[in-house]
């Protein structure tokens, strides 16, 4: 049974060049779009396997389709494909728990590299940005979290419940599970208790 894959790219080589790249694998292009909207839209209808995104599309970024998907709870696995990434929207899509990145100026085979390697469960991404990562490590323990989790970081913090926090960023307490989930993982914490130890011995103010 071949993996259902979706593309959301506004560049129709590019969707059809990935379409040639996976004939006679196991990863079939099941629908395309090329906007933020047409892109949600078709991950609703079509319920795929694995995502493979750009960030330059219409309608804004591919980071809000990304953000959107997590939103929901959903686990899908999501690659990002595109030709440039900024250190902060690395950061949100490291937040959001982005499967694999693949820099579009990389050899093709890169990108099935990549499929088989989130579809086995693994993280993969791209030689070039993985040194980054590693460099936003080295910059200390808080500094890899954008302004969005730094804020609720400060809000468990203050010790607020999921459902205050909620109220206070007006979104969904489910949302605020996703927010924290990711960065309890991008800190190696496991609890809100532990969060807190780590402010409280770092003396820092949110």
């Amino acid at each position: 049974m071949s993996t259902r894959v979706l593309i959301v790219d506004d560049h129709p080589m590019i969707r059809s060049a990935i379409a040639v790249l996976l004939q006679g694998t196991d990863f079939e292009v099941t629908a395309t779009a090329a906007s933020v909207e047409t892109g949600l839209e078709a991950f609703a209808a079509n319920d795929p396997d694995i995502v493979i995104l750009d960030l330059a599309i219409p309608g804004g970024s591919g980071i809000e389709v990304l953000r959107h998907i997590r939103a929901l709870g959903d686990k899908q696995p999501v690659i990002i494909l595109t030709a440039a990434i900024d250190d902060f929207t690395l950061r949100e899509a490291l937040g959001l728990e982005v499967n694999g990145i693949v820099m579009k100026d990389n050899d093709p085979a890169l990108l099935l590299e990549c499929l088989q390697s989130v579809l086995e469960g693994r993280r993969w991404i791209d030689p070039e940005v993985e040194e980054r990562i590693v460099q936003f490590g080295k910059e200390g323990t808080f500094t890899g979290l954008t302004a969005r989790d730094r804020k609720l970081v400060g809000l468990v913090a203050r010790g607020l419940r999921n459902r205050e926090i909620a109220e206070e960023l007006g979104v969904t307490e489910g949302t605020v599970k996703v927010y924290l989930h990711a960065i309890f993982e991008k800190l190696g914490v496991s609890t809100r208790t532990e969060l807190a130890v780590r402010v409280a011995d770092e003396g820092l103010r949110f």
